[in-house]
Order: C-alpha cells, then structure tokens, then sequence
C-alpha cells in the first residue's frame, strides 16, 4: 500500500520570494504587475528563470483570492 503524502495547505507561505520584487520589475518597465505576467507567461523565454517563476507564482495567487473572494 502506498502512503498518502499530506498536502500542505500553507506552501505558499513558504516560498522563498522577496515580497514586491516582482511589482517594482513591473513599475520599472512602466506596465502593471498583470501585463508583465502575461508578457512573461506568453514568451518564457525570453525573460530569466526568476521572473517566470514569480509570474506563475503571483498567477496562482490571484486565482487562490479569487476563489476565496467568491466564498
């Protein structure tokens, strides 16, 4: 039997991400933080591995509110 891996409810708090850097990267290109993301998230590669992964995180961060705001 396999065992089931307790899903960790709270991952998010555990990321190891500097709290607005992704905002000021958005301010300092003139654009809001959701058309940096869909700039980033469209072409992949032309942006750092960081930046992608700020993106998905600040994506999945959206739609987790998103969801609690509907509740």
């Amino acid at each position: 039997m396999t065992e089931k891996k307790k899903k960790d409810k709270k991952w998010i708090q555990g990321m190891d991400m500097k709290e607005g850097a992704f905002t000021a990267k958005a301010k300092r290109k003139g654009i809001t933080t959701a058309q940096l993301q869909e700039n980033v998230l469209s072409n992949p590669d032309e942006y750092d591995e960081k930046t992608v992964k700020q993106a998905r995180i600040r994506k999945t961060k959206v739609g987790m509110k998103k969801r609690k705001d509907k509740k």
